[in-house]
């Protein structure tokens, strides 16, 4: 019998780890600047070029390789971060498998360029799907720069299942964010198309967080910090007024590397407990340094997920750590009472002696005295006299004899208590009430056939969908033009999906009057919102179109719909009068779909007297 099993040649495997370890661009990113880290980089610049798919380049200037070092960084599990299976239970570097720049010259065209202190002249190799084409001196300063030329250009399929320029950069941003700030003494830079994103300057981390994610951030920071035997916590929670709708500012740091945990997450949220409104998630940047023989990073391909020994007492402890920091700084409300700084000691009064206040007594004084003829009879002061004023009543006699008063009353009118008008205009004769609503959150209407019961949120949100869809791709909006122009501050990574939008949103009634790197100026907002839900309407926007912005007009049209009409439309526990019921009624029947929300959702339902007939047998 024939044997079947043979060995893959080593190309075949590096495009197979290649799918393990590089996924997209970011991948790259990741794993290209965890090198450079390794290699006690001080200043690290990246440069890419159409979302990473044409270039990816990676400047440090770390210790950088020797020619040999070069040549075998390219080989399969060829690394210097470990030597035996024991090394995986005390590691302290990133990258410590092997795998990565075999991976990546497996897939793209690779150019290295590094040049040890010690040496004169550098190394420059290149690579082409595994194979080194070419490999000579070169010119270069200490350490080490990487350029990925046409990611996936000999796997057609992988590339194509890559996302929009736009979505793979917020990709790479975000890789990009979670190493910056887990090491904010190194100096970091970003430029995608000849533009700058970042300029990250050697600083501490509250600085980092603030030079990441805008300024106003520093003031929206509540410090956290905690030091027990089994971990030691460090870091920064967001106070809960400035919490968002999505969860883009959440960050787990276990020794310098970005993780995930759902389950130190459900401690975070623990925490603010009582603290946030519904739907709404608190940022946090957390740093936990352990013991790195308590935790196993090898159970990922990407190392973002960590097994810990003891997770209980780890939930337990950052839980109490982040309620005392809340507690600590006045964020959450403690059993106390507040102090007047009115009682306090003046600083002038600290070295005075208590001084007795002198009483004078009147010691003839006879609380038990008699009266005779109208006067006080005191035996000590017999010129004391008695004070005989008219007492209260006497300010009233004589009243009910006067019975003709010259008042006037009888030509006063009286306003009626009637109320005449409301806010949808006069009607001359109240009709009866066909709509009332129950537990503030459904529409009941009665039918020639029975009952209809309308949910007053999905229904408006459908009246808001096809308004705000016939404004953008028939004819503009009316807009409402601002006193005050609103600024707003948003991340670099929100910034780059509000230009993306800003036709769309100009559409809908929005005005953006000015446009910054990190600060956006609106002076004129849709008529259907409030200046106060702006903010909140964005926020809600940017997380729905967090996971991606269509290329195509229409899809993008149709996503900035459903996700306006939900943030606007009239919430659940919502009081409405009966004209404002009705309204909803009227309305929702004009549309198109009457039935079902844009998410696909019922909006109402209808019983039939043969239903509820059914229900009293």
């Amino acid at each position: 019998m024939a044997d079947f099993i043979q060995l893959l040649p080593d190309h075949v495997a590096n495009q197979i780890a290649a799918g393990e370890v590089v996924q997209r661009p970011a991948s790259v990113i990741k794993e290209l600047l965890e090198n450079s880290i390794d290699a006690g980089a001080g200043h690290i610049q990246v440069v890419i070029k159409d979302a990473g798919k044409t270039l990816i380049q990676v400047v440090d200037d770390g210790k950088g390789m020797s020619l040999i070092d070069a040549r075998m960084s390219f080989e399969r599990h060829a690394t210097s971060k470990i030597k035996s299976a024991e090394d995986l239970f005390s590691l302290k570097t990133k990258g410590f498998r092997g795998e990565a720049l075999a991976s990546i010259a497996a897939i793209a065209h690779v150019e290295l360029k590094t040049k040890t202190e010690e040496e004169e002249v550098g190394t420059c190799i290149k690579i082409e799907g595994s194979a080194i084409s070419s490999q000579e001196p070169c010119v270069n300063p200490k350490g080490t720069s990487i350029c990925v030329k046409n990611l996936f250009y000999n796997i057609p399929a992988r590339r194509n299942f890559l996302k929009s320029d736009a979505v793979e950069s917020r990709h790479i941003i975000d890789e990009f964010q979670r190493v910056a700030l887990a090491h904010p003494h190194i100096t970091f830079s970003l430029h995608h198309n000849g533009s700058e994103l970042f300029q990250l300057p050697d600083t501490n981390y509250r600085q980092r967080i603030t030079n990441i994610f805008g300024g106003k951030t520093n003031e929206k920071l509540v410090p956290v910090n905690e030091d027990t035997e089994i971990v030691k916590i460090s870091g920064f929670v967001g106070k809960p007024e400035f919490a968002k709708r999505s969860r883009g500012e959440q960050f787990f740091f276990v020794n310098d590397r970005f993780i995930k945990s759902p389950y130190l997450n459900h401690a975070v949220v623990a925490a603010f407990e009582g603290l946030l409104k519904d739907k709404a998630y608190p940022s946090y940047f957390l740093y936990l340094q352990v013991d790195p023989k308590s935790i196993d990073i090898n159970i990922h391909p990407t190392k973002t997920e960590i097994k810990f020994d003891d997770e209980h007492s780890l939930y337990a402890m950052l839980r109490s750590a982040i309620k005392h920091s809340l507690g600590q700084f006045n964020v959450a409300p403690v059993l106390d009472f507040d102090r007047d700084a009115e009682l306090d000691t003046p600083y002038s009064y600290k070295n005075r002696n208590a001084e007795t206040p002198k009483v004078e007594v009147d010691r003839n004084f006879n609380p038990f005295q008699d009266e005779r003829n109208g006067t006080n009879y005191n035996p000590g002061n017999s010129t004391y006299k008695k004070d005989t004023s008219p007492s209260w009543e006497s300010l009233y006699s004589g009243l009910e004899n006067e019975t003709n008063l010259n008042t006037g009353l009888d030509q006063v009118e009286f306003e009626s208590e009637e109320v005449t008008g409301n806010l949808f205009g006069t009607q001359e004769e109240k009709p009866e009430a066909s709509t009332f609503q129950l537990h503030k959150k459904y529409i009941v209407s009665t039918l020639k056939s029975g009952i209809l019961v309308i949910d007053q949120s999905r229904a408006h949100s459908r009246i808001l969908y096809e308004e705000l869809l016939k404004n953008i791709t028939i004819s503009a909006a009316v807009s409402q033009q601002l006193l005050f122009p609103l600024k707003l501050q948003f991340s670099t990574q929100e910034m780059e999906m509000l230009k993306e939008l800003k036709d769309s949103l100009e559409q809908t009634g929005f005005i953006f009057s000015e446009i910054e790197k990190d600060t956006v100026e609106i002076s004129g907002i849709p008529t259907l919102i409030a200046e106060s839900e702006v903010g909140m309407l964005l926020e809600q926007l940017f997380s729905d179109f967090e996971n991606d912005v269509p290329d195509n007009g229409f899809s993008q049209t149709d996503l900035l719909a459903k996700s306006m009409a939900k943030s606007m439309a009239v919430k659940s526990g919502t009081a409405l009068n009966n004209s404002e019921q009705q309204h909803i009624a009227n309305r929702l029947f004009a549309c198109k779909e009457p039935s079902l929300t844009p998410f696909n959702k019922s909006i109402f339902i209808t019983l039939t007297v043969d239903e509820l007939e059914k229900k009293f047998t």
